[in-house]
């Protein structure tokens, strides 16, 4: 096994999408996902960019990639916001997730970013055992709100 880790490419939207919907399926929520393959070129590639990601590839496959945009806290600053990082079923255990998340770190590092942040599902322990290994801060006392686009418009 050979893993390359590059930046993620526009051609490479359909593939992350997929892993997108294993990622959702896998946190038993595929329902969720309703962004179409336009939308999210769109929001990586076009006019306005919004997210940047790494890809990990095994023999021009990608298996795995990490996903993420800047956000701004007016208490703490730039941040690194770490939205999305999967890495395929079948290539998990083989050190693939350690070098895309230190890839993510160490642009919070280059960037100058004043941290970085993302969630992960109180029941993923394995997820949870993975970030422990890094010594992660959980935040315990706050909830996450949303509205969906249907809400907002009905507003």
């Amino acid at each position: 096994m050979s893993i390359t880790l590059r930046v993620a490419e526009r051609k490479d939207c359909g593939r992350l999408l997929e892993l997108v919907q294993e990622l959702a399926l896998y946190e038993k929520a595929p329902q969720e996902v309703t962004v179409k393959l336009e939308e999210f070129e769109d929001a990586g590639f076009g006019e306005n960019p919004v997210w940047k990601a790494f890809v990990a590839e095994d023999e021009n496959k990608i298996v795995g990639f990490a996903l993420y945009y800047v956000r701004y806290s007016t208490w703490k600053g730039c941040r690194l916001y770490l939205e999305d990082f999967i890495v395929t079923e079948s290539h998990r255990g083989k050190g693939i997730g350690k070098l895309l998340f230190d890839i993510i770190v160490q642009e919070a590092k280059d960037k100058n970013y004043n941290g970085m942040n993302w969630q992960v599902l109180d029941w993923n322990q394995p997820a949870i055992n993975f970030y422990d290994k890094y010594a992660a801060t959980y935040e315990a006392d706050w909830l996450n709100a949303s509205f969906s686009k249907e809400q907002i418009l009905k507003l």
